[in-house]
């Protein structure tokens, strides 16, 4: 994602509830202080992330330890800060599903299927009965093609699930979308191959898929 989008996504995000102060906190964060993950759990960075800044952002070992010099986290690493309880009577809602894109779109299209326009109606009734604040939809792709072109068909995916999530009464800046093309696979060295055989299409279809996080409260 290159810089610009992610500052339109930031002041989105920010509208919406989640924040990311430049000085003092490198990670998207809810009203709970709490950060804002994928459906992999990757916490989201703003536009100034560096490893440095992370390295002093307090969430910094739980997000990216791996990036972090050693010492940093250990052994001394902070126990993790406790969340911010919720305010009486509001419990936070978050549901993270994969949807199957074989599910939502024939191969290699990213049309909705019926099947699939079934399966967003579900997840719309689930986001209407909780004080929404954001849908996170993150398109992904099998192996197959090449990277460029996984690239936008995982992208076109991801905006065809949000304008019909609009199209069901869904505002608009309420849904973010994202595309990962082939660079998180799921099947990993499972598949063997590199001609498109149908064999090799079946084993990859846990790749082809759109994961879809709803977060809210109730």
């Amino acid at each position: 994602m290159n810089m610009i989008k992610k500052s339109l996504v930031l002041a989105l995000l920010a509208g919406i509830g989640f924040s990311a102060v430049a000085q003092e906190r490198v990670y998207l964060i809810d009203q709970r202080d709490v950060v804002a993950k994928s459906g992999f759990g990757l916490c989201w960075r703003d536009g100034y992330w560096t490893p440095a800044a992370a390295a002093a952002d307090k969430a910094g070992c739980e997000c990216d330890k791996d990036l972090l010099p050693k010492e940093t986290c250990e052994p001394k690493m902070a126990a993790p800060a406790a969340a911010a309880p919720a305010a009486a009577g509001v419990k936070p809602s978050g549901e993270k599903i994969t949807v199957a894109a074989d599910a939502l779109f024939d191969f290699n299209k990213a049309v909705l299927r019926p099947a699939g326009k079934a399966k967003l109606d579900e997840l719309v009734s689930k986001a209407k009965a909780i004080k929404l604040e954001v849908i996170l939809a993150v398109g992904h792709t099998d192996r197959v093609g090449g990277d460029a072109y996984n690239q936008k068909l995982s992208e076109k995916r991801a905006a065809a699930v949000k304008e019909y999530l609009v199209a069901k009464g869904i505002e608009a800046n309420r849904v973010y979308t994202e595309g990962k093309g082939e660079k998180q696979s799921v099947t990993g060295d499972k598949c063997k191959g590199d001609k498109k055989t149908a064999a090799l299409i079946d084993c990859l279809q846990p790749d082809r898929r759109v994961d879809i996080e709803v977060i809210g409260t109730k």
